[in-house]
């Protein structure tokens, strides 16, 4: 009897990628008397369906603004790009809801530009910002990494190795992606090993326009090779305990930062506000 319970619970789905999809009919073959390992399975049927079925509103806005984000940050989108309500709804297979909770977001940002008539465009990075986001950021990342230095295990110095490591590989393929990946990781690992992990939530939060302008400066001759030595005397100063010269060697690598903002906005003044 049990059998033909949890058969009956475990009703047919229609293979398809609405949730919805499920007849009156195969309802009422559910017997009343279920049991509650039944329910459990339908229970878990119809989630798991939702789950891969098209995503629920709130879903698809944090999926549609965490790729949208990554997209402009990395200047796949660039500044002045004319952004599509109606083009990215249709990719992802949703209405336009979803999306302008997005745009709305990105725009508190500072990432997306919204002209009533006019259209959303990608926003150019103000220059008049970097110089005080920079300013925060080494304050923060100063102390991320005297503490590190102060606290890290030897297991955790192998592992900064191996993020540095890849970086030079990155360096070597010459991908600038994977390049920068590993270059993120590396400074979260740091806040990781001091013990606050949630500074760089509040790091990543105030560096955004700072990544777009860094994401220019690394075609730069040079710049790599410099940002990888720079991350060996970060390393190398956890690895001996010196909180002094951890703290010392982050402030000098991210002030190099601040000195190459008048050249890169030379090189690529499209990118930036001209009213910066």
């Amino acid at each position: 009897m049990c059998n033909q319970t949890d058969q009956s619970a475990n009703f047919a789905f229609a293979r398809s990628n609405s949730y919805t999809n499920i007849s009156i009919g195969q309802r009422a073959n559910v017997p009343v008397r279920s049991t509650k390992k039944a329910e459990t399975a339908v229970r878990s049927a119809v989630a798991g369906n939702r789950r891969n079925g098209r995503p629920r509103t709130a879903t698809a806005s944090s999926k549609i603004y965490s790729d949208l984000r990554t997209e402009l940050v990395s200047l796949q989108r660039r500044p002045g790009e004319v952004i599509s309500e109606a083009e990215i709804a249709l990719s992802y297979g949703v209405s336009r809801t979803p999306v302008r909770e997005a745009i709305l977001k990105l725009s508190d940002e500072g990432l997306l530009e919204i002209f009533p008539q006019s259209g959303i465009f990608v926003s150019r990075i103000p220059i008049a910002a970097l110089p005080e986001a920079i300013l925060i950021r080494k304050s923060l990342e100063a102390t991320t990494a005297q503490l590190a230095a102060e606290r890290a295990a030897a297991s955790q110095i192998l592992v900064l190795h191996a993020i540095l490591e890849r970086q030079r590989e990155a360096n070597a393929a010459k991908d600038s992606d994977a390049f920068h990946r590993a270059d993120e990781v590396f400074h979260a690992t740091i806040a990781e090993v001091a013990g606050y992990p949630g500074i760089w939530t509040l790091i990543q939060q105030v560096k955004v326009n700072v990544d777009r302008y860094r994401r220019l400066t690394l075609p730069q001759q040079g710049r790599i090779a410099r940002v990888i030595a720079e991350h060996e005397a970060i390393l190398s100063a956890i690895a001996a305990h010196d909180a002094s010269g951890a703290r010392t060697a982050m402030e000098i690598h991210l002030e190099s930062l601040l000195e190459n903002i008048s050249v890169t906005q030379n090189i690529n003044p499209e990118f930036f506000d001209k009213q910066s």
